[in-house]
């Protein structure tokens, strides 16, 4: 039983340029917190297009392979999260498949959410697949549309496409990348020298030394070759609909999302929160990392002294799935510390980027008051997350989220708080100053694209 959100993957590709694989691979190291499954990289020198892949983190691959070995002047990388298909390794990416196109790779961050109803229909004209990720389920629909070059085929074969998709294609000489029309999630193009890179977060690009030029526009087709970059419009959706949780929990704080940057936003929900939501605390302590920066906003706002309280422990995974609630409460411990010299004969407000099922927070709030603390308030940046996710966060079904079935006054007193109290859905939206611009149907239930004619199937993960 998942308490925490997962990332859904992350995705990088270089056109262009020495040490190509070795750049790619560490553009994935600036990612890893996207996906922690499976990590590929895909590499063409003109010829060919060879593909490494391994699951496990980006160290893994790198042990497994040396590809400084591989030769290539372009390149794409992923590390994966599993929102469709399951956590093997013929499901990692890239995917490299053959066809009337010759030799193309694929990597892809999103969600499909018409990719049962493809499926179903390509089985029973005699596709075979190979995998259970829905990124097989476009390859196939690319190979099989009638266009005259590959370019023409991708945008027929996207066009028919619901739901949400970053996608990286590479062939023996050309690349090509799309983005949804509603934007759902970040992708965003910097120049290193005379490579071209392409990247979920630009926090890659600040490793890499290259200098961000802008967003990958909604719905745009970019076609990167010999002959230079080549961009077009190929859906238009009428409204944005970035995800919120890219800024609540998902992104790095040095990164910029949607074109700002996702610390600044951060620090105004921590802001308002306070404002929303006071407290009459001694100290405000995050719950790290991800709400790290929410904390300090609250702090700078409230005027109440920020602390760290909770030492995290990075060498223990970032989600686990447990059958016991006592194998999970170990767990939890392994993760977190309460540091007792802070925490000891004080009243504390601890922010939270969000709430899940709450056991983890409960199990926390335990913690605190055994180190000494004699009040514990809850602070959550972001609204109750009440509905399931079909764009590529891994939320569970409605009835197992904690504010699917029960008050905020019942779930402080499931978590054994003296108070609870969550950022409200018109100050998160405010917050990004664009509120149109951004999907929070997780926290609304309106959703802005179509999910599915069967969505207990076709949710995330």
């Amino acid at each position: 039983m998942v308490d925490e959100l997962h990332e859904e993957c992350g995705v990088i590709g270089i056109y262009n340029g020495e040490n190509v694989g070795r750049n790619v691979a560490m553009g994935l190291y600036a990612l890893q917190h996207r996906g922690q499954e499976s990590a590929g990289i895909a590499l063409a020198n003109g010829e060919k297009i060879r593909v490494r892949k391994s699951m496990g983190l980006v160290s893994a691959l790198l042990r497994e392979y040396n590809v400084d070995e591989l030769e290539g002047f372009a390149g794409i990388g992923h590390v994966r999260y599993s929102t469709t298909g399951s956590s093997t390794l013929s499901n990692a990416q890239p995917i490299l498949v053959s066809c009337k196109w010759g030799s193309i790779a694929l990597v892809h961050n999103g969600n499909l959410t018409n990719a049962p109803e493809l499926r179903e229909e390509m089985e029973e004209a005699g596709h075979i697949f190979q995998t259970t990720s829905d990124s097989e389920i476009l390859l196939h629909e690319i190979a099989r549309t009638q266009a005259p070059n590959l370019g023409e085929a991708i945008k027929k074969a996207v066009s028919k496409l619901t739901g949400c998709f970053c996608l990286i294609f590479l062939t023996k000489d050309t690349m090509y990348v799309a983005r949804d029309g509603y934007a759902f999630r970040p992708l965003s193009i910097a120049r290193l020298g005379n490579s071209w890179c392409i990247a979920s977060e630009t926090c890659a690009f600040d490793l890499l030394g290259a200098n961000y030029v802008r967003d990958i526009q909604p719905g745009e087709l970019l076609t990167i070759n010999k002959d230079g970059l080549h961009s077009e419009q190929f859906i238009e959706k009428g409204r944005l609909a970035h995800c919120i949780f890219e800024y609540i929990y998902f992104a790095r704080p040095d990164s910029k999302i949607f074109e700002q940057s996702c610390d600044k936003v951060r620090r105004k929900m921590g802001k308002r929160l306070a404002r929303e939501c006071p407290v009459k605390a001694d100290i405000v302590i995050p719950v790290p990392d991800s709400s790290t920066t929410a904390a300090l906003g609250y702090a700078q706002e409230s005027g109440i002294k920020f602390e760290i309280g909770l030492l995290r422990n990075h060498y223990v995974g970032r989600t686990f799935i447990d059958p016991t609630q006592n194998v999970r409460a170990q767990k939890v411990r392994l993760k977190f510390n309460p540091i007792e010299g802070v925490l000891k004969n004080k009243k504390v407000c601890v922010v939270d980027d969000s709430i899940v099922r709450g056991t983890t927070l409960k199990i926390l709030s335990k913690m605190l008051r055994d180190a000494g603390a004699t009040e514990v308030h809850i602070r959550i940046a972001s609204p109750p997350v009440a509905h399931p996710c079909f764009f590529g966060m891994d939320f569970p079904n409605a009835g197992d989220l904690a504010a699917g079935s029960m008050t905020p006054e019942e779930i402080a007193k499931m978590l054994g708080v003296e108070s609870l109290g969550y950022l409200s859905i018109q100050g998160v939206k405010e917050c990004t100053g664009e509120p149109q611009a951004y999907c929070a149907a997780c926290f609304d239930g309106e959703y802005p694209e179509y999910i599915g004619k069967d969505a207990s199937k076709n949710r995330c993960g």
